[in-house]
């Protein structure tokens, strides 16, 4: 028979989940090979992850041509179609 006066076992508190030190990634295809960026890239982030300047650039998002005006609000995700010319000057 237990004794009333000992304490009831208690599981051990929960624990919040642990961060993980590794960045979360989405994979794309861009120009038809597969690019892993990080997890809700914007546009202009992307860019700056493949080292493209956003001003010499045009962009097609999953068959159409997406507007500067849209790249902010549009986040990468996985399986995305991007298509990425560069502008070159010269003559």
């Amino acid at each position: 028979m237990k004794n009333q006066s000992e304490p009831t076992p208690q599981p051990p508190p929960k624990r919040g989940s642990k961060k993980n030190n590794e960045q979360q990634t989405t994979v794309l295809q861009v120009n038809g090979e597969s690019f892993a960026c990080k997890e809700k890239s914007s546009l202009p982030e992307l860019l700056e992850q493949m080292e493209l300047d956003p001003r010499l650039v045009a962009v097609e998002y999953n068959g159409e041509i997406l507007h500067r005006q849209y790249w902010q609000t549009t986040e990468m995700k996985e399986g995305d179609r991007l298509e990425i010319v560069t502008i070159v000057g010269g003559g």
